[in-house]
C-alpha cells in the first residue's frame, strides 16, 4: 500500500487549522486522524466520524502548498 493521508486545509474552518498527517497504513492514519479531530476539533469518536475522515483519505503525501 502507498502512503496515504489526510489534510485539513482541504477543509477551512473557523480555527483556520494547517495540519497534514500522513501514515503508510489507513488503520494508523485513522487513530492519527480521530486525536486529532477529538482533541484539536471537539469532534467525538464515534463510526460516523470515522466513516467520514475514511472518506477523505487520499493517496501520496500531502502537498507542500495548499492550493
Amino acid at each position: 500500500m502507498s502512503r496515504r493521508y489526510i489534510d485539513c486545509r482541504d477543509y477551512p474552518s473557523d480555527m483556520h487549522c494547517s495540519v497534514a498527517l500522513a501514515a503508510d497504513s489507513d488503520d494508523e492514519l485513522m487513530e492519527i486522524a480521530v486525536q486529532h479531530a477529538v482533541q484539536t476539533h471537539k469532534h467525538t469518536d464515534s463510526p460516523e466520524l470515522r466513516t467520514q475522515l475514511r472518506a477523505l483519505f487520499h493517496d501520496g503525501t500531502p502537498p507542500e502548498q495548499h492550493a
